[in-house]
This record gives structure tokens, sequence and C-alpha cells, in this order.
């Protein structure tokens, strides 16, 4: 099993008030990994991304769909020397592009991302 698919399965068992989709899309490259939708109604996308280092890699197609798409967008990393996932802002994928995990996420760990995407919207 793939690192993201086994990231996915973690999602599902820690952040059980959001409906997932997994949207295997390959007719529309970077489209991120993920819709949710919250209790207050607010759809978002979320890229996973697994790493071992510093260094997050996306594809030019990922990239331009966050610069495009910058609200309610965002991209998940599982970073597997801590075994804790950080969330960032979509509009900050050129900033972990050139500095990876450098950067501060806005929530880190299940519980604290959680928070964050049920308040959603509300």
């Amino acid at each position: 099993m793939k690192p993201e698919t086994k990231f996915y399965a973690k999602i599902k068992k820690n952040i059980t008030s959001i409906s997932w989709i997994r949207l295997e899309n390959l007719s529309v490259p970077g489209t991120p990994d993920l819709l949710g939708y919250n209790n207050s109604g607010v759809f978002f996308t979320v890229e996973l991304k697994y790493t071992k280092t510093n260094k997050i890699t996306f594809s030019p197609h990922q990239i331009g769909f966050h610069v495009k798409h910058p609200h309610n967008t965002f991209i998940l990393v599982e970073d597997a020397s801590l075994n804790v996932p950080k969330l960032y802002e979509g509009s900050w994928i050129r900033n972990l592009v050139s500095g990876g995990l450098k950067h501060e996420p806005m929530h880190q760990g299940y519980s604290n991302i959680k928070k964050f995407l049920d308040k959603l919207g509300a």
C-alpha cells in the first residue's frame, strides 16, 4: 500500500466529522486528492503529501491548481520523521516548493486540524 493511501486511512479514522471523497482523477491533472464537506455545508479540497525529508514534491499541475484556487484549498503533509500531519493553506504552495517543511504549518496534529476544518464557514 502506498504511503498516501495509508495516510488517507489515518485521516478517515481521525477526522470522522468530515465527509471525505477520495478523488482518483486522471483526466484533470493537478486535482487535489480529497474533497471534504463539513457540517457547516462547506466544501474544500485537500492535497495529500507524504515525506521522509524536509522537501515536498509537487507537479506543475498541482502548483497551478493551488495558485488558481487559493481559497478553501489545503495541503496536508504527513511528516514521516515525526509521524505528525501538518496542514497548510493551498495558497502557500510556492513557499512549500521552495522551503518544504521549514515553514510553520497553520495547524498540526489530527485534533487541531479537525477543529479547524470543522469550523470552516461557521
